[in-house]
């Protein structure tokens, strides 16, 4: 038995609780897992796994295992991979984790561009809008909009998000437009619910918050949906600038209350903290830096 296969075993089943997730982070099977576990404690004389009918549990001797061998095999990827992507690119494979309509119509493009040199290197994206835990689904970066802190997360700001105000020509054909925040409580609004206060739309004027309570026509838990609605004519959307596309420039969508800005969401990187990032996340982590900015979202 490979001394590192078991601690790759080890680690995933700890991290994952357990052996069914574990194989699938590591693309073994459940037995083979298991028995690389198995064969570790046995040339280690330690019990590091406690296994139940329903969860796998860690043992004392497993916590001091588990505090140090990730880092270890950090570092042994690290110095393996360094061999060969100095002349080859980077290889392997990046878990990345970002919300659905945030991925759908900007990150996916994002990794094409950054994968297009690295011919060996295989991007595994995983869309969710709830946060995902990265130690237990194997996730090595997830892309966050909004603040929020966890402990066991480090985090790299990226960019910004704004929303504009938007409605179709249609729509506006039959009702006045609105000339400040407070008169959209006399319109159909399109309210996306994955805000933090979907019904309170906010703005900014010459510095001043403005934030009003809107009537709902729909609510919906996707900016892309509500976008599609707005395009409808069904009513007023808040929509990201990222859903938008082309919309104002062709015609489909007119911007609304264009006087007022919009509150920014910060756009971040995060990962886990106290492990040894390897050098093809560090490499995305500044290539999204960069390609946020030229996108303008900087």
């Amino acid at each position: 038995m490979d001394l590192i296969d078991g601690l790759r075993a080890f680690v995933a089943t700890a991290e994952t609780g357990s052996f069914t997730a574990a194989a699938d982070r590591l693309g073994l099977s459940n037995r083979l897992t298991s028995k690389y576990v198995a064969e570790l404690e046995t040339r280690l004389g330690v019990r590091l796994l406690q296994r139940t009918t329903r969860r796998v549990g860690i043992t004392p001797a497993g916590e001091t295992l588990l505090s140090r061998a990730p880092a270890l095999l950090d570092d042994l990827d690290e110095m393996l991979a360094s061999v060969t992507e100095d002349t080859h690119g980077f290889s392997g494979t990046v878990r990345i984790s970002a919300p659905v309509t945030f991925g759908e119509k900007y990150v996916k493009d994002l990794l094409s561009r950054f994968a297009a040199p690295h011919p060996d290197l295989t991007i595994d994206l995983r869309l969710n809008d709830t946060h995902v835990d990265l130690a237990s689904d194997g996730i090595d970066l997830a892309f966050r909009i909004g603040e929020g802190a966890i402990s066991s997360l480090k985090r790299r700001k990226l960019g910004k998000i704004r929303s504009n105000l938007v409605a179709s020509p249609d729509y506006l054909a039959q009702h006045p437009a609105p000339q400040s925040p407070q008169d959209l409580r006399d319109h159909a609004c399109i309210v996306d619910t994955n805000r933090a206060d979907p019904t309170r739309w906010s703005f900014l004027r010459d510095g001043a918050a403005v934030s009003v309570s809107v009537p709902t026509r729909f609510m919906v838990n996707s900016a892309q949906v509500a976008r599609d609605l707005a395009v409808a004519g069904d009513g007023i959307a808040y929509c990201p600038v990222f859903v938008l596309g082309d919309d104002i420039a062709a015609g489909r969508l007119v911007p609304l209350l264009t006087g007022y800005d919009s509150p920014t969401h910060p756009i971040s990187a995060v990962y886990l903290e106290g492990r040894t990032l390897p050098r093809k996340i560090r490499a995305l982590i500044d290539f999204a830096v960069e390609d946020m900015r030229r996108s303008g979202m900087s």
